[in-house]
């Protein structure tokens, strides 16, 4: 891709998806991920009603009236991004590939954490980490983060969560909220997941292609996987082929669904057809309660 069209690619995101987190995802973002704590603001003199365990003894006795130390919620925190971009994200059926999907949720997420003044990480990964941009703050950076989602070419085809979250428990110490962007079509990532819930406030956004979920009965397939290579034909009038299929697909779902609930971790489905945006405000509306 030439750079006068990945720009013009990256300026049409950004004016979609900057003004989504500024008039509607804001206020839900700010309610959906609260602070580390509270942190010390200032001595003020006591009020009735105030609980007397803030009482500040020190400044008490040396003024000779009793004072209170006030706290206020510490809200800068730190986004990570973890994005899938192995060949299976690039599949689309209908408008948009789940890539394209993941650029603008990606894209949303970060806007919503910059107008919250949060860092914003991200971590692409296949069956490797294919590349890393540590948390910062700042437009210049999320615009950064839109360019390598849309122009990265991953090395490798595969997909292993396991190792991207394996990979985040060792890099990031102290809380976050981590993001992972993926289909899902794999398994193996429970231990880390469970181990990245401890230490972070984890969110799985789930993009399948409507196409995905059932095969469509039209006779003699030539099918590619587009994480192996492999070529295969493919009696899709078969019924016992499509079943076998779709026990396939439903038991990456069911892996998906039982696993982050077993781990504690949220999480969102969201299919290329329908609006991420609605799902999205949802599931902040969710966390919120």
């Amino acid at each position: 891709m030439d750079t006068t069209e990945l720009l013009k690619k990256v300026r049409k995101i950004e004016i979609k998806t900057k003004g989504l987190s500024r008039q509607i995802f804001s206020g839900e973002y700010h309610s959906a991920f609260k602070g580390r704590g509270m942190s010390f603001s200032e001595v003020r003199d006591y009020q009735y009603g105030d609980d007397v365990r803030n009482i500040d003894w020190n400044v008490t006795a040396r003024t000779g009236s009793p004072h209170v130390k006030v706290f206020e919620e510490e809200r800068e925190l730190t986004v990570m991004l973890l994005i899938d971009v192995s060949k299976s994200s690039f599949f689309g059926s209908v408008k948009q590939t789940k890539n394209e999907i993941n650029a603008e949720i990606a894209a949303v997420l970060a806007f919503s954490a910059l107008n919250n003044n949060d860092k914003v990480g991200v971590l692409f990964f296949s069956d490797k980490i294919e590349k890393y941009l540590p948390p910062k703050k700042g437009k210049q950076h999320v615009l950064r983060i839109i360019r390598e989602l849309i122009n990265l070419e991953p090395e490798d085809n595969g997909t292993n969560i396991g190792m991207a979250l394996e990979y985040l428990n060792n890099l990031i110490k102290k809380r976050c909220i981590c993001f992972v962007l993926s289909d899902f079509l794999a398994k193996g990532y429970e231990a880390p997941l469970k181990i990245a819930k401890r230490r972070h406030d984890v969110v799985g956004i789930h993009i399948i292609d409507p196409r995905e979920e059932t095969l469509p009965n039209v006779g003699l397939i030539r099918a590619i996987d587009s994480e192996t290579g492999d070529v295969r034909w493919i009696d899709s009038s078969s019924k016992s082929v499509r079943n076998n299929y779709s026990t396939w697909f439903n038991s990456h779902m069911d892996y998906f669904k039982k696993t982050f609930l077993k781990t504690g971790a949220d999480s969102v489905t969201i299919r290329t057809n329908e609006s991420y945006v609605n799902r999205l405000l949802e599931f902040f509306k969710r966390r919120s309660k």
